[in-house]
């Protein structure tokens, strides 16, 4: 009598063709399958820490970071060596939410204003190179409209 090494798929239960010691008789377990399907903030933020990975701001070139609320969008260049950030633009600043008037949150000429707001700032700065850290957020909208905009204006990316 020859019994099968290994594992066999049945019914959602999981059977063990190889016997044991004191009995021949097959083991029975149940499979218990667990598929992890996160949040979207559970997925921008594991978005986000593989971009980080890959991502890192020097002296010579600092990182671009994004984040985006519903109602605000927030840029800032960090050098990632020391800690510092070196400049910062937000909608949250009195010259940018005093000059548009939105209620349900930034659009894309208030992105492209805060692209040419960090590139005005960086360049100030001596800044012209950055790496630029999307926050895992896809690449279109406001965040591309941005950093069309703050190349426009003179950043490297």
């Amino acid at each position: 009598m020859s019994w099968s090494h290994g594992l066999m798929l049945q019914h959602s239960n999981l059977v063990c063709l190889k016997p044991t010691l004191n009995s021949r008789k097959p083991i029975h377990s149940t499979l218990r399958l667990r598929i992890d399907a996160g949040t979207k903030r559970e997925d921008r933020a594991a978005r986000h820490t593989r971009v980080r990975k890959k991502v890192e701001g020097t002296p010579e070139r600092p990182r671009l970071c994004v984040f985006r609320s519903n109602k605000h969008l927030y840029v800032q260049v960090i050098d990632d060596t020391k800690m510092h950030t070196l400049a910062s633009a937000s909608t949250m600043q009195k010259p940018i939410s005093e000059e548009f008037d939105y209620g349900c949150g930034p659009t894309l000429e208030v992105a492209k204003k805060i692209g040419e707001t960090i590139a005005k700032s960086c360049l100030e700065n001596g800044i012209t190179k950055v790496a630029f850290d999307r926050g895992g957020y896809p690449y279109h909208g406001r965040v591309e409209a941005l950093a069309n905009a703050a190349r426009e204006h003179g950043l490297e990316f």
